[in-house]
This record gives C-alpha cells, structure tokens and sequence, in this order.
C-alpha cells in the first residue's frame, strides 16, 4: 500500500497484516512520500510486512528500522545466507517462491532455519503481481513443515476452495492484491470487507463446530 488515506481505511477493518512495496519497478513501490510517522503510529496488532527484490541487506535493514516494519519478505533470487544474516539481526523473514510444474520444493529445505514463514505465488514475467492463482495441486509437493501465505489471483470466487484447503495444508494467511485493488497498491475497500467478513464467518462457525 502506499496512500495514507486508503491504509487508513485498511487499518480500519483490522487486518492481521498489511505491506510496503520498496520494490522501484514495482507498480505498487511505496515511492517517496510515505509518512514514516503515520507507518510507525499503525497499531502494533497489524504486522507491518516489507517486501523486497533482491535488495541490498543494509537498504532491508534501513527500512525496517525507518517503519517499524515487524517482517521483510524477501521476493527475488535471495540466498538462505542473506535470511540467516537478517534473522540474526532481529527481523523476521517471508521467503517467497514462484511456483510452476517444474517447482523444486525439496530446495526449501535449505532456507527453513532462517525463515519464519513462506510465501508460495504464481511464477511469472515478474516478481509477484501476475494476478493468476498457480495449481495449488502442486503443494502436495509440500511437506508441510513450514507455514506459508498463499498468493496470486486471490479472489472473492475462490476464497471458498481457499478455505477448503487449509483444512489439509499449514496456510498461515492468504496474500491479496490485484483482486482487491482500484489501481496498483490502491485497496477497494469494500471488497475487502466483503472479503473479511466470509473469512470471519467462516473461522466462527468452525470455533462453534
């Protein structure tokens, strides 16, 4: 996200996490008028999510001490060292993949101890951003020892199957973007709360199960 006026609004329906695009190419880059001040001020029961592509580690670091940012996603070609290295200095880590048929998931092995979460999105031309869900019969690749975010071409229409899947893979939280927006890193709001609320039906009507 990258207006004040539109994260406020997202603030208001409480989201578990929200994110920061510091990505130039990206359409969504938070560019330069961000308010560190009103970033800092969200209210510490919303995570505060950093994503960078192939970012220089002291520029990773800068951010996150700039925002208060509780997580970097790490979404490039980035190297277990480079997650042991910011993990060590205190900042959580998402590691994205990209995800296709050819797909090595046995090379997560090699990032699992410096990693908190995973994120799994749709391989494409560009790093995220592609607007298309991948097979998600894929991740019975997945051994399942790692909880992971769920990415690309999240919508209303497929939140169901979403939901459904969980009940058999660690999904830690679902990743939306292009579905959800007015324009690049502008939220439609009233989406998300359409959103929220089968989420949080749902979630009630298993605690009442």
């Amino acid at each position: 996200m990258r207006q004040q006026s539109n994260i406020e609004e997202v603030v208001m329906l409480q989201p578990n996490f929200i994110g920061f695009i510091f990505y130039e190419k990206s359409p969504r880059y938070v560019g330069e008028d961000l308010s560190e001040e009103y970033v800092k001020s969200i209210p510490k029961s919303i995570k505060k999510v950093g994503v960078f592509v192939n970012a220089n580690p002291g520029h990773i670091l800068n951010m996150v001490k700039k925002y208060d940012l509780q997580y970097a996603q790490l979404h490039g070609n980035e190297m277990p060292d480079l997650c042991r290295s910011l993990r060590q200095k205190g900042v959580n880590i998402i590691k994205a993949f990209s995800i296709d048929q050819s797909f090595n998931f046995a090379m997560l092995n090699n990032y699992k101890s410096f990693c908190d979460l995973f994120l799994f999105d749709t391989k494409g031309d560009l790093p995220g951003g592609n607007g298309k869900p991948f097979d998600w019969k894929l991740l019975s690749r997945y051994d399942n020892e790692k909880p992971f975010f769920l990415s690309g071409g999240i919508g209303l229409e497929n939140i169901e199957d979403i939901i459904a899947l969980s009940k058999t893979m660690p999904i830690y939280g679902i990743d939306v973007n292009s579905m959800f927006e007015t324009e690049p890193g502008v939220k439609d709001v009233k989406k998300l709360e359409q959103l929220f609320g089968l989420v949080r039906i749902k979630q009630q009507e298993e605690a009442e199960a």
